[in-house]
């Protein structure tokens, strides 16, 4: 998941930029898991694979599969081994059938596993988690996914270095420079990516990937690299929430585009409020005056009153927010202030991932915002729980240390300023371009502001069909950025991807 979300912390908006491989490449492979040298100051290897038979019930039929955790090996130009990243495969049991797929999944953060898409929208197994209801005492009780993809695909989770059970072997400097930089990220996890397929001798499947949040801005980039750098074909991408240019949105004081993303997702919260079903029909006409009458008036300035007037009261009346507000605010809500001035009243904060889910404000009277995200802060238990649990007593893959669902030092060391500089709707344009049979679905909710799904309607706008925008779509759905917590949405999201992959239930 993605998930930009130690930014909400820290109050700051996300934004997106271009990935390129590091000049010297990284590589993997698979080795035996042999003690170290008695010299050797690096930790013991992570244990060898482990596997479980396990059987779901999904759409009328019985699914019997093998579920496995180990780890790939990351070395340098040297040989030297300097991280282990580790994976979770379900593969289908029975003859190998060369025309199966085989779909990579990343979360975001950066500092995000991939426990979210694992364990929450389309592994074979969930638990509840990401719905107004949740606490994080309730049981993290692992149970049949009527949404998983297992169906249709075999599904390889991959945890970044730093996050799940994945380290580096190296000191902290090197650490930073080689993983947590945009380059380098995309570096390394293309050749895991290979390497799974070379290990597992899957080189010759359909290829896909799927990413959440930043996993999101990860998932064309990786396309691409993987196209290009390591010789792989990717058949398709999903990208989910993601945001795929922040660049946009760096500098709202000049640029219209952050007010624009984020006033359809303000409005669809609002109609939700009302009871109101959310259909593409429904938004058109947020959408519409978003593109033409919103930003015109805008562009206008503070010394066109007339333009600022009507901007305040359209504003206000499809936020719900107090016309007195909007006109401090010049028209231009930020997601933030949003949050904290629509549920004031009553001693309510927000989510920055789905703003109609709430929770007590325990500084209700603070001039800034002193607690976690609704959701961030309910997430964490359950999914570690359930995860820690699946691993290492029903799969029995032995480690020890702790599991870094959503990891602050990460995102924290993560290269400065790269959430004002990433962008990868650019290697989405290449990897379309280079492969005429490759198609793209970018999923979102329609409640989320920390990756607006109109952000992404207005970029895919300008692809050009003949470098494959005619192959790419843009869904929305009813929930915010883990929209597939609501089992409507999640079955919606199955029948659109299936429909990418031509699939049959």
């Amino acid at each position: 998941m993605q998930t930009f979300w130690k930014l909400v912390i820290a109050g700051v908006r996300p934004a997106l930029l271009s990935a390129a491989l590091l000049s010297a490449p990284l590589c993997s492979q698979a080795e035996p898991a042999t003690p170290p040298h008695a010299d050797d100051q690096t930790p013991a290897p992570l244990p060898p694979e482990a596997s479980l038979k396990q059987s779901i019930h999904v759409d009328g039929r019985e699914l019997t599969y093998t579920a496995s955790v180990g780890a790939l090996p990351v070395r340098d130009a040297s040989g030297k081994k300097i991280a282990e990243v580790v994976y979770t495969a379900y593969v289908l049991d029975g003859a190998r059938d060369a025309s199966r797929p085989v779909t990579f999944a990343f979360n975001g953060g950066p500092g995000a596993a991939s426990v979210y898409l694992n364990l929450g929208a389309i592994g074979p197994k969930r638990v509840q988690f990401g719905d107004r209801n949740d606490s994080p005492s309730d049981p993290a009780v692992l149970k049949d996914n009527p949404g998983t993809w297992l169906g249709f695909t075999d599904l390889v989770f991959i945890d970044p270095v730093g996050t799940g059970f994945s380290r580096s072997l190296v000191k902290q400097d090197e650490t930073d420079k080689t993983f947590f930089t945009i380059d380098g990220d995309i570096s390394y996890l293309s050749r895991i990516v290979y390497d799974w397929l070379l290990k597992s001798g899957r080189m010759t499947s359909p290829k896909y990937i799927v990413g959440e949040s930043y996993g999101g801005y990860r998932a064309p980039a990786l396309a691409h690299a993987l196209q290009v750098k390591m010789g792989v074909g990717i058949s398709g991408v999903v990208m989910v929430s993601p945001a795929l240019d922040g660049r946009s949105s760096a500098d709202p004081e000049t640029s219209p585009m952050s007010w624009m993303a984020t006033l359809p997702s303000m409005a669809a919260a609002r109609y939700e409020r009302q009871g109101k079903t959310l259909t593409p029909e429904l938004m058109a006409e947020v959408e519409t005056y978003t593109r033409t009458e919103f930003v015109t008036d805008l562009l206008r300035g503070q010394k066109d009153s007339q333009a600022l007037e009507r901007l305040i009261k359209r504003v206000a009346d499809y936020t719900g927010m107090d016309l007195r507000d909007v006109r401090h605010a010049g028209g231009r809500i930020e997601s933030h202030a949003f949050l904290r001035e629509l549920y004031r009243d009553q001693g309510l904060i927000g989510s920055w991932y789905d703003s109609n889910v709430t929770a007590p404000d325990p500084f209700p009277w603070s001039a800034d915002r002193r607690s976690g995200d609704p959701i961030l802060d309910r997430i964490l238990a359950p999914t570690t729980s359930a995860m820690v649990d699946f691993v290492t007593r029903q799969v029995g893959w032995k480690v020890e240390g702790h599991y870094e669902a959503l990891s602050n030092e990460v995102n924290a060391r993560w290269e400065k300023h790269w959430f004002t500089e990433i962008e990868s709707a650019s290697d989405l344009r290449l990897a379309l371009a280079v492969d005429p049979k490759m198609k793209a679905l970018i999923v979102h909710g329609y409640n989320d502001l920390s990756c607006p799904y109109f952000q992404s309607k207005m970029i895919v706008a300008q692809f050009p069909d003949a470098a494959g925008g005619d192959r790419i779509a843009v869904k929305a759905y009813p929930g915010g950025h883990m929209f597939y917590s609501r089992p409507d949405s999640q079955t919606a999201l199955k029948r659109d991807v299936m429909a990418l992959y031509a699939a049959h239930p």
